[in-house]
């Protein structure tokens, strides 16, 4: 169960770029701003969320398209083959259309087809950054879990802003219809946090039977930002709301959760880490995540996106890697600037040379 002949239409520095004839281990090989990565944002736009740039729907279309770009990808499930789609315009600015099978749906929608996981570079810094990161990490890997856990988060966000805008106004807000939006983010808050300390429990448990070596194991914890249950998150927003207005935003919820991590070997804190240990930390946690959604019988296809990993393993680490994802059924996807680091899977591996936009296969 995998995704084959993906198209990508007008996207960065892909005018027109077709991929077919994937396989388990798929390889993307260019020097530095050939369009490796922009093949695997294209991918990652077929769950819901913004890609794993997180960027602007502006920033997507190639510099001398029309102003919009395509992706579309053939989804292989065991059934019949369902086509999957996202799109933007030039004459719908900030509106991103998503198809299943011609048929226009919400985005979160794609979350009911396919799971899809990544770890790009800029994920490095994710233990010392804000805990906004670590909560979009966190919401990634739930949303495997539980597909729901998108629109359940999408209504909290739309929540969390009309309270923030009413606490914000000058006049004194009116209390039923604070009443009202207060239990929109208790509901969807509760929901949310149900599935991140569902996933952080789930982890942990396959985690723990993770060696230490060649991988730094990690340890997580799930620290909520307010009341779990909907009638408690309720009345603490609505006890706030004093505290609230005077700060102008809400600070009670599960936008204010934190994921806590530590190597398990030596207790430390992951912001405290060496940097290889703590790249070492996040592949365990994708690993693991992929080892928990095969023990669950998930039956969505899965794919995970890996940009630049194996460079910056050493080669005990990087036969690791290998060997754990050879065993899974979740399709990769590769980057690199060279074919050596990749010298053991290239046999079996599907492989691209990239160079300004153009995809050709080896």
């Amino acid at each position: 169960m995998a995704l084959d002949r993906i198209q990508l239409a007008d996207f960065r520095n892909h005018r027109d770029t077709l991929l077919t004839g994937t396989a388990q281990f798929n390889l993307l090989i260019g020097e530095n701003g050939a369009g490796k990565t922009n093949v695997l944002e294209a991918i990652s736009l077929l769950a819901p969320g913004r890609g794993l740039r997180r960027a602007t729907l502006a920033d997507m279309p190639a510099q001398s398209g029309v102003g919009g770009f395509a992706v579309s990808a053939l989804l292989t499930t065991g059934n019949e083959p369902v086509r999957v789609g996202t799109a933007a315009s030039a004459d719908r600015p900030g509106r991103r259309v998503v198809q299943i099978n011609s048929a226009e749906a919400p985005a979160v929608r794609l979350a009911e087809w396919l799971s899809i996981g990544w770890l790009t570079p800029a994920m490095d810094r994710l233990f010392s950054e804000s805990a906004g990161a670590r909560r979009r990490f966190l919401d990634r890997l739930a949303l495997a879990l539980y597909p729901s856990h998108a629109g359940h988060a999408t209504r909290l966000e739309a929540a969390l802003r009309e309270r923030n805008r009413l606490l914000s106004d000058e006049r004194l807000p009116d209390p039923q219809w604070l009443d009202a939006i207060e239990t929109q983010l208790a509901e969807a808050g509760a929901a949310v946090g149900q599935a991140r300390n569902g996933t952080v429990d789930a982890l942990n448990t396959v985690l723990a039977d993770l060696p230490d070596a060649p991988f730094a194991r990690p340890a997580l914890t799930y620290r909520a930002g307010g009341p779990q249950s909907v009638t408690d998150l309720a009345l603490a927003l609505r006890d706030g709301r004093p505290r609230d207005r005077a700060a102008q935003r809400t600070l009670t919820g599960p936008h204010r959760d934190e994921l806590e991590v530590i190597m398990a070997a030596k207790n430390q804190p992951a912001a405290e880490c060496s940097t290889g240990e703590q790249k070492a930390m996040l592949i365990a946690i994708v690993l693991a995540h992929s080892q928990l959604l095969e023990s669950v019988g998930e039956l969505r296809p899965r794919l995970l996106l890996l940009d630049e990993v194996a460079a910056h393993l050493d080669p005990l680490r990087r036969e690791a890697l290998f060997d754990r994802l050879r065993s899974g059924s979740a399709q990769v996807w590769f980057t690199g600037t060279e074919g050596a680091p990749f010298e053991a899977i290239l046999r079996e591996a599907a492989v691209w040379q990239v160079h300004g936009g153009v995809a050709l296969r080896s």
